[in-house]
């Protein structure tokens, strides 16, 4: 996915789920006995505006279609709450040479059709993951990747060309989940059904308005099931998402909420409002074909000027979070970076940059910005910092907006000397914040070429010890944040609005803006 932002009947799912009940010790005496109706199921209905445009893992990328992916299929690893690294989720990995990753699959592993999950399960599917590269996937992120073996059933090993310290956080995404290879086509995508091994099976799909998952009482990892079934209701707009959990339709929601809607539901007593930090960040970059932008000076100067907190105060009502890196805090090595360069914002220092540079102020500065593409919030953003640079006397700014696509093209094409943009990584990797702006083939192409920050990007993606790693990613935001091409501004926040009876909402949430629904009960 290349892109600036990343941007059901309970009845049915009765019938496809089995109600298991352990006891030990002495007698429950509130276990059902013969002729009691049965257990009452814990569905929960979850409303959201995302599209789901695929239940194939090998599809696109895109988040309502990974919300569902990520609990119907399973990944040989996980990331869970708290724990910043991979855990084993269908498998244990681990690297027995820099280019050699093992994999060794749990036992008794199952499908919902019966067939046992293998290490052959595990080949096809990255084999045919690599082999359709559906636009928008992450085929392009395994070129490291020579071949997959299978030296027993429970064995999968990874061969790789190069050393590649992502590997464990790419096989945590939705796209290397593992699918039957008796069910799904080699050369295409499966539409509308799901064979997978996670916490869920699908029960019904209805595309464009609803989909009921069942909980696979076979799974066997590391997010287990709390409730029975989700129902997920597709919405059409803000409002009625706001209408649908406010009359209690639904019992979760989330994406698609306004400030001023999330102000209102802040105040009401009928429901619980979560937000959590995600992985989605905004951010200011300078187009290298630019004169003025290329002066380190002007770059560093605007850097020390931004208030980031005016920013998210006024132009999205504190619902956003300041970031002082590109890297956003909870990933491997992050260091506020900004924060430790520039400190506090200040016109005094900010003048003595671009006069020990000799540029002549006020500098005439050209900020590009897109209406529609980022929200909201957009053209409230861009007017603040400009109020911001002005008042410092020390810039002369005109901003110039256009609508997505031409938007792009003008910031390729040099139109800004700045320009808004936004990004939503592909793997939960602070790689993924860095790679985009340094590496030659990065997905945000600025023009910044610079010799330290390659070097340092190069080495934090082969180097397999874990503190080494992040000292170097460390050392690279540092980088990043002295020579400033690109100068992050905020992250965003993932908010979902319950009913106050749901419980375990944090531990639902995934960095990459989508939920994990098996951690939710009531």
């Amino acid at each position: 996915m290349i892109e600036w932002v990343r941007r059901v009947s309970a009845a049915a799912a009765a019938g496809a789920l089995g109600v298991a009940l352990v006891s030990c010790g002495e007698p429950d005496d509130n276990a059902p006995h013969q002729g009691d109706p049965s257990p009452k199921l814990m569905m929960l209905r979850l409303a959201t505006t995302d599209p789901i445009t695929s239940l194939d893992p090998a599809g696109p990328y895109d988040v309502g279609s990974r919300t569902v992916q990520a609990n119907l299929y399973q990944t040989l690893l996980t990331i869970l709450p708290g724990k910043p690294t991979p855990v084993p989720d269908a498998a244990d990995c681990q690297f027995d040479s820099p280019t050699t990753y093992t994999c060794s699959l749990k036992e008794g592993l199952k499908f919902p059709n019966g067939h046992e999950l293998t290490s052959s399960d595990v080949k096809f599917s990255f084999e045919r993951m690599l082999r359709l590269k559906t636009p928008g996937g992450l085929a392009a992120l395994f070129s490291p990747l020579k071949s997959v073996s299978t030296p027993d059933e429970l064995t999968a090993v990874f061969n790789l060309k190069t050393p590649d310290a992502r590997l464990p956080y790419l096989l945590t995404t939705t796209p290397t989940s593992i699918v039957d290879e008796e069910s799904y086509p080699a050369n295409k995508l499966l539409e509308a059904k799901a064979i997978g091994s996670g916490p869920y099976q699908l029960s019904s799909y209805k595309p464009g308005n609803e989909i009921t998952l069942a909980k696979f009482p076979k799974y066997r990892g590391s997010r287990g099931a709390q409730n029975d079934g989700v129902e997920i209701s597709l919405v059409r707009d803000s409002t009625a998402l706001y209408q649908t959990i406010t009359t209690g339709k639904a019992d979760l929601a989330f994406h698609g909420f306004g400030p001023s809607l999330l102000d209102k539901l802040r105040k009401s007593d009928q429901v619980q409002v979560n937000e959590s930090d995600y992985a989605e960040i905004r951010f200011f970059a300078f187009q290298m074909k630019s004169l003025i932008a290329r002066k380190p000076a002007v770059r560093r100067a605007v850097a020390q000027l931004i208030d980031r907190a005016a920013i998210a105060k006024v132009a999205y009502g504190d619902h956003v979070t300041p970031l002082y890196s590109v890297v956003p805090p909870a990933f491997g090595g992050q260091v506020d970076a900004f924060k430790t360069e520039y400190k506090q914002p200040s016109k005094a220092a900010a003048t003595t940059i671009l006069k020990e540079a000799g540029i002549v102020v006020p500098v005439p500065l050209t900020v590009g910005w897109t209406p529609t593409q980022y929200g909201v919030g957009a053209k409230a953003e861009v007017l603040e910092l400009k109020r911001q640079l002005e008042a410092s006397g020390l810039f002369k700014v005109t901003l110039r907006s256009a609508e997505w696509p031409q938007y792009q093209q003008a910031t390729r094409a040099g139109a800004y000397d700045m320009s808004q943009g936004g990004w939503i990584p592909e793997y939960p990797d602070a790689d993924d914040y860095l790679a985009p702006f340094v590496a030659t083939n990065g997905a945000l192409q600025y023009g910044y070429r610079s010799a330290a920050a390659s070097k340092l990007l190069q080495q934090e993606t082969t180097e397999q010890n874990g503190l080494k790693r992040d000292d170097l990613v460390g050392q690279l935001q540092g980088v990043l944040a002295k020579e400033a091409p690109v100068i992050p501004v905020w992250q965003g926040r993932l908010t979902v609005v319950a009913g106050k009876d749901v419980e375990n909402i944090p531990a639902a949430v995934d960095p990459l803006s989508f939920l994990h629904l098996s951690a939710l009960r009531r």
